[in-house]
């Protein structure tokens, strides 16, 4: 709780997944990639409740080992295609016929393992202080879209008319990505057709580039694991 304010944790985790089967519960460090969420957002004094979505038995019973509570998704809110927001409006409807009085929202994706507790925090204290309706953790684009390209009939043009990909480094405009590592919002004030989790009166959360990593290959998982091993 912050502020007078309940706050419910999510991980969704979904059974499927093409590039790497069962990537949910691939080991990282000593625990399976589920257990990340899960842990961060139970030493997390601000979170009240934690929930893994999932349409997968075996991630279930993993997550209730690890202390969550887990909520079946519907197969179609389990596809490729599906996106997230709609399996946190689905999940949101059912906690309010429940009678859960919670307010905010922290989602905690799975494949950002290395967010911190503090970062949550962090993250809350922010929504709540700067009357936000929602943040998110971003980090400095891995590549600045001033230097990026398309190739029409094999000849490259600037991504961006008018951009010199020549410039000096220090000279590019500042660019910024999403990573997942935390989102925090009203899911009650979350627009009914938008595919987005950020929306309103948005925050940025801004982290170093070397703090987080998004994991969705096999290669992905050594890297996790070497920079665990450092």
């Amino acid at each position: 709780m912050i502020d007078g304010r309940r706050v419910v944790a999510l991980v969704p985790a979904r059974g499927g997944s093409k590039s790497v089967p069962y990537k949910n519960l691939h080991p990282l460090g000593a625990k399976p990639l589920i257990a990340w969420p899960i842990d961060c957002a139970r030493s997390t004094r601000e979170i009240d409740r934690v929930i893994v979505s999932t349409d997968d038995a075996k991630i279930a019973a993993e997550a209730k080992r690890r202390g969550a509570e887990v909520y079946e998704r519907s197969a179609a809110l389990a596809s490729d295609t599906a996106i997230v927001a709609d399996v946190i409006r689905d999940l949101w409807k059912r906690l309010r016929g429940e009678g859960e009085k919670a307010e905010i929202l922290v989602l905690l994706e799975a494949t950002s393992p290395f967010r911190s507790s503090e970062l949550v925090a962090r993250c809350l204290r922010r929504l709540v202080a700067d009357s936000l309706d929602s943040i998110a953790t971003f980090n400095e684009a891995d590549i600045n879209p001033e230097r990026t390209w398309k190739i029409e009939d094999g000849v490259p043009r600037p991504f961006i008319d008018g951009a010199v990909a020549w410039k000096p480094r220090q000279q590019l405009t500042p660019a910024f990505q999403l990573n997942g590592a935390v989102y925090a919002f009203y899911p009650d004030r979350l627009p009914a057709s938008t595919p987005g989790l950020l929306f309103g009166a948005m925050g940025a959360e801004i982290v170093p580039a070397d703090a987080v990593i998004d994991i969705d290959t096999e290669q992905d998982f050594v890297i996790a694991d070497a920079i665990l091993k450092r």
